[in-house]
């Protein structure tokens, strides 16, 4: 599909970091974007204009008006807001499905799904499965449809997972076993591997990919950090109590029972070729090493 010449990809969750990322890839890619958006006057809103995409204001207790917005789309992508309690976990299958029947309604020839790795099957994760229950309401719908399903970010490695330098050693510690790999993504190659899925340069068997650039044990991490660093390096594995609320440990318990299931990296690089692994990301995200924490 040449989307100079035959249509516009519309994008929902544009103004945040997975949409965001979408956005770039197209951008790049030439093709022209229409974000639709809940707050046109946002401050991320307008950046987004002053860039050439063009803006729907949408409401979702309005279905009318996404409807409208997704006329005469060659493609749609779209994600759902991360729901941190079960409250949230019910207004999110509600925004997903109210975008899947508006889809319908607007005949979208290809709907592109920004869900989560493990949404194939109930994981017992609430903020996990409540992305499955949407991706059911997608195969019901009888859409031409893809899932995305991204797995960690490597950006977390910048803030809340940051490995720190200690009396001269990269330290890393996570909640997770030593011996289970854990399966990461860059932001980025999410939303370049998402563009190449909307613009249909690639097949996509089965109709969904795991968006997985690498997938390293908790030792391979931080030796990845260190050797970047020209440090020595140090793993620690903790409990899963240090974590501040079920949520983030059910999740963690899902990475854990994820690293059973080898990723297929090179199904991915087929899609994407320059996704990055993680040695990759910190040459290239800027990543710093902190630093030097003298233990006392």
């Amino acid at each position: 599909m040449n989307t100079q010449e035959t249509g516009t990809i519309a994008v929902f969750g544009a103004t945040g970091q997975q949409g965001g990322a979408v956005v770039d890839a197209l951008l790049d890619r030439g093709a022209r974007v229409r974000a639709l958006v809940r707050s046109p006057e946002s401050d991320r809103a307008r950046a987004l204009a002053t860039r050439g995409v063009a803006l729907a204001t949408v409401r979702i207790d309005d279905p009318a008006s996404v409807v409208t917005a997704l006329e005469a789309v060659d493609a749609f992508y779209f994600m759902t807001p991360e729901a941190n309690s079960l409250k949230e976990i019910e207004e999110e299958v509600r925004v997903g499905t109210t975008l899947v029947d508006a889809a319908v309604a607007a005949r979208v020839p290809h709907v592109v799904f920004n869900s989560v790795f493990g949404a194939d099957r109930v994981t017992g994760v609430p903020h996990h499965d409540s992305k499955h229950r949407i991706e059911e309401h997608l195969r019901r719908s009888a859409l031409r449809t893809t899932m995305v399903r991204p797995t960690g970010f490597m950006e977390n490695f910048a803030n809340v997972m940051a490995p720190r330098v200690e009396d001269g050693t990269m330290v890393l510690r996570m909640p997770l076993p030593e011996d289970a790999p854990l399966k990461l993504i860059s932001i980025r190659d999410i939303g370049r591997i998402a563009t190449a899925v909307l613009l249909g340069t690639v097949d996509v068997p089965g109709g969904a990919v795991e968006a997985v650039g690498d997938e390293l044990t908790g030792p391979q991490i931080a030796a990845a950090f260190g050797a970047y660093a020209g440090l020595p390096s140090r793993y620690e594995a903790l409990p899963l109590s240090v974590l501040p609320n079920e949520l983030d440990r059910e999740m963690f318990r899902e990475f854990e029972k994820a690293s059973e299931h080898p990723s297929d990296l090179a199904a991915v690089r087929a899609i994407e070729p320059t996704t990055w692994d993680l040695a990759e990301w910190i040459r290239s995200s800027g990543w710093t090493a902190p630093a030097d924490r003298v233990r006392s």
